[in-house]
C-alpha cells in the first residue's frame, strides 16, 4: 500500500488499516474515489459508499470527500431512522467478496431484525463452519445494512469489528429490540 493513505486518518501506513484487514478494500475505495457521505451516529461516524447507483461500503469513520448522490442521500436518511427506531430501509447492495462470502452475506441479510442466529446455524445455510462464517463477518464491507451484528456465538454475544466491537454489537441489538442507544 506504498503512497496510498488510510481515509480515516491519512497515514500511509495506518495501524487500523492493517489491523483490521481492510487494506485492499480500502485501497480500492482510494483508487475508484467512491462518492461517498458521512453522518453522525449514536455508534459513531459512520461513511455510506456508492458505486454505479449500490452501496457498496459502510465505514467507522468521517469520509474525506462528502458527495451528496440521491442515493447516498437515501442510505444516510435510512440509517438516520434506523438510528431512530424505524426499519431499515432496503437500499441496492453491492458487497465485494467471493462467492463464499456472498452466501454468507445473503443469509446475514435475511435474520429480521431483533432475531439472532449462531454462527453454526448460518454455516449450515450458507456452507462452512462457524469460523469460516466469522471470518464473512469481518469482512463484511457493509456493516448494518448486511446485519452481521446478529451473528453471536453459541454461548456468547461473539465478536464484532466494527466501531467500538461487542459493544457497538450489543447496542445495535438492543435498538432493534425496541430499545435506544
Amino acid at each position: 500500500m506504498t503512497g496510498r493513505k488510510c481515509p480515516g486518518c491519512g497515514l500511509i501506513s495506518c495501524r487500523r488499516l492493517i489491523a483490521t484487514g481492510r487494506r485492499s478494500t480500502l485501497a480500492w475505495k482510494l483508487e475508484k474515489n467512491l462518492p461517498q457521505l458521512s453522518l453522525h451516529s449514536p455508534i459513531g461516524d459512520l461513511t455510506v459508499s456508492e458505486e454505479d447507483g449500490e452501496i457498496v461500503a459502510l465505514d467507522w469513520d468521517w469520509g474525506r470527500d462528502q458527495t451528496p448522490t440521491p442515493l447516498l442521500l437515501r442510505a444516510k436518511t435510512a440509517l438516520l431512522d434506523y438510528f431512530d427506531g424505524a426499519p431499515l430501509q432496503a437500499l441496492p447492495l453491492r458487497p465485494r467478496g467471493s462467492a463464499y462470502r456472498q452466501r454468507v452475506w445473503q443469509t446475514l441479510r435475511e435474520i429480521p431484525a431483533g432475531q439472532t442466529r449462531s454462527y453454526i446455524e448460518i454455516a449450515r445455510i450458507a456452507g462452512g463452519c462457524a469460523r469460516s462464517v466469522g471470518g464473512a463477518n469481518a469482512a463484511n464491507p457493509i456493516a448494518i445494512f448486511i446485519p452481521c451484528h446478529r451473528v453471536v456465538g453459541a454461548n456468547s454475544l461473539g465478536g464484532y469489528s466494527g466501531g467500538d466491537g461487542p459493544m457497538t454489537k450489543q447496542k445495535l441489538l438492543a435498538l432493534e429490540r425496541g430499545g435506544k442507544i
